[in-house]
Formats: C-alpha cells, structure tokens, sequence
C-alpha cells in the first residue's frame, strides 16, 4: 500500500470500499477481490482488503480500538500492545512528550489519552499519514500531532519527556542489534541526554552493556509472555520487572538466592524477573533456592501462591535418560506432557517422540541441570490458589 491508495481510503468512496473489505474479512482472498472489483479499481480494492485484513490482525493488540484504526504490516508487527503503552503512559511524567519515532501511533495514543499533548515524529510519509488518521479516528487529534521528519532533529529539551520507539528491523528482518536500530543507538543516546526524562521502547533480549547508566530497565510480561523492555531516564536507577494486566511489579534488592536440594515443589519464575535479573527476589518471596547456580528453578519445600512464579508439585527426580525417563512415565500411565527445559540441550520435539507415550495422565516434564548434572523433574501442575 503506498500513499496515494492509502489517502483515497481516507475519502468517502475508500470508507466504502473499506467497510465492503472489512464485511468480506475472513472470505476466500480471490473471492473477495473479485467482488471488490464489480465497484472498486485494482488499487483501491488491494488498499481496502489489506487494510481490513489488518485491523483483524491488530484486535489482539488493541482491542475494539482496531476497528477504526489503520496501520502498515511493519508498524503493526512494532507496535505496542495497548495494555502496555497505556502502563507507560501511566508512568511518564510531564504535560507534554515528543515522541521521536512513533510508528503508527500505539504509544501517544495511550499518552494522549492519559492527559499528555505530544508532538509525533517520523520520517516516512506514508506512517506519518496513518499515524495522524489514527489520531483522528479515535477523537484524539487536538492533544497530538503528528508531522514528518528525523529523529535525529528532535529538540527533547523543549518538552517535558521524550518517547522513543525506534525501528528494529532491517533488510533482512528483526534484529537486536542496538547499533542497527532505525535511529541508530548513538542517536538514541544523544536524545535521551538532552531530554528531561525519557521512555525508551527497546528489545526485551538487549544487552545490559547498553543500558545507559543512571537509567530505570523495566522488562514487561503480560500474561506471562515478555513483551519488551523498557529505559527510563530522571526516574532513578533500578531493575524492575512487571507483570500485566495485574500490575504486579518487583525491583532489584540486591539478595541473592541460596543453593540447595529439591523440594517438594518447584517454581519457574515469570520471564520478566529473569531478564531484569531478580530470581534472587523471587526465591525469597516464596522461601526456595536455586536448584543450580546458573539456572532459574526454584526449590521450595512450602506451597507459596505468588504472580511471579509458575509452580509445580514434584514426584520424581532423575537423572536424565530416555528409558529411565520412559519407564517413569509408563509406571505413572502418563499419555500427555508439558515439557519444559533450562540449561538442556535435548530437543524437546525428538523426545515427545522417543517417549513414546500412552495412558490417561498428565505430567509436566523439567528438564535441567541440579548442581551442573543433567536431571529430569517429573512434576504435576498446581493451579494458584
């Protein structure tokens, strides 16, 4: 979809076209297009049903708000899911924010809608234009605007916070690469030290080398399932994690967890605390310690229900082999299994085949390290309470 297309579906005819692509969402594509083309020309009818096919994609991230949002593949794949840009915006302090790089508008919307006025930025034209139709879609244009240009031309010291969302795909897909993000990182860093605080989106795998120092690194889990990874400068230097749509959040004490044996139970802390670094943390709040130094399960001999943590009863510890293992699972009828690993290499499709399972019951198989000798934790899953 290029601009031109893009501007007619913004006219009373491409609403039209739009709202017959969005009624015939879901059809067989040949179909729909033919059907399109009775009223509409080839561009306006691809327009139409790429745009209809996105606004199904994006429910998942912004809810009802898709239905009268735009977007482009490549902003839609980057953007925030809603329930994080509006934790965000919760969290950015100030009246008014530039937001350097905005995409197709998933965060200002949130900060829009929070109370902020911000000045959006990007430098391709065709996102600057859903970004500013989005704006107006959903009532929010007298708090933001939207115009063209570089990122590296932001003034963030004439606004009371800086949002930062940069690119992180290249010509050859995603990368994680801080050095090859869209601004570049030494642009980034050169915003984020002329603003008075600032929010920067980033990869939830970066490298702590790259956190500016005095900087806040959030890492977000929503639902379980980390989203990304989040700078904050003139908020103080921390590492927190949070969990949502809960709200849950921890931050760094400095404890470190002890080492022991197996437990009753075992518990896998959310992804969030591992990647902000605070296992430590969580196997205090439930009493446990580390099975292996360099591994993230936690033995605990009580039964603690906390929103950090996934937790397990265990029934059986072995060394790790498949006909060990095998046998295990046949003497307990097990026919269904979650397998789950840290610091193992078996692939974990290969031995759901040479397991060979048949019965009624279910397990959850670990498979670890315990003070550096491959094991296997058989285990059942314990619900919260």
């Amino acid at each position: 979809m290029d601009l031109d297309a893009f501007k007619e579906l913004l006219t009373p005819r491409g609403q039209r076209a739009l709202a017959e692509a969005g009624e015939l969402t879901g059809a067989d594509p040949v179909a729909a297009a033919t059907t399109l083309r009775k009223t509409y020309d080839a561009a306006l009818t691809s327009a139409a049903l790429t745009q209809a096919g996105l606004r199904e994609r994006a429910r998942a991230k912004f809810g009802a708000d898709a239905e009268s949002m735009y977007f482009t593949p490549h902003g839609l794949e980057q953007s925030t899911r809603k329930e994080v840009a509006e934790h965000r915006a919760r969290r950015l302090r100030g009246t008014t924010v530039v937001d350097a790089c905005c995409g197709i508008g998933g965060d200002f919307l949130a900060l829009a809608r929070a109370g902020r006025t911000v000045t959006a930025v990007d430098a391709d034209p065709l996102t600057v234009a859903v970004a500013g139709a989005n704006a107006e879609a959903l009532g929010l244009s007298d708090r933001v605007t939207v115009t063209e240009g570089d990122a590296a031309g932001v003034r963030p010291e004439e606004y009371d916070a800086l949002f930062a969302d940069p690119a992180r795909r290249t010509g050859k897909g995603r990368t994680f690469d801080p050095m090859a993000y869209s601004p570049p990182w030494p642009v980034v860093l050169d915003l984020i030290s002329r603003a008075r605080r600032a929010c920067l989106k980033v990869a939830p795998g970066i490298p702590y080398e790259f956190i500016p120092e005095g900087a806040e690194a959030e890492w977000i889990s929503y639902k379980g399932d980390v989203k990304e990874a989040t700078l904050w400068t003139g908020e103080g230097a921390t590492r927190r994690a949070t969990l949502l749509p809960g709200g849950h959040t921890l931050t760094a004490t400095g404890v470190q967890a002890e080492i022991g044996p197996v437990g009753r139970y075992v518990y896998e802390p959310d992804g969030a605390a591992i990647r902000a670094h605070l296992v430590g943390e969580v196997a205090e709040m439930v009493g446990g310690r580390l099975l292996d130094p360099m591994i993230a399960y936690i033995a605990g001999d009580e039964l603690v229900d906390t929103p950090w943590a996934a937790r397990y009863e265990i029934a059986d510890v072995l060394p790790f082999s498949l006909k060990k293992l095998r046998a295990a699972l046949r003497e307990r009828r097990v026919g269904n299994v979650t397998i789950k690993k840290r610091g193992s290499a078996v692939d974990i499709e290969r031995l759901r085949t040479d397991l060979r399972l048949h019965g009624e019951e279910s397990a959850v198989i670990i498979l670890t390290r315990i003070m550096d000798k491959p094991s296997v934790l058989i285990c059942n899953t314990l619900q919260p309470a």
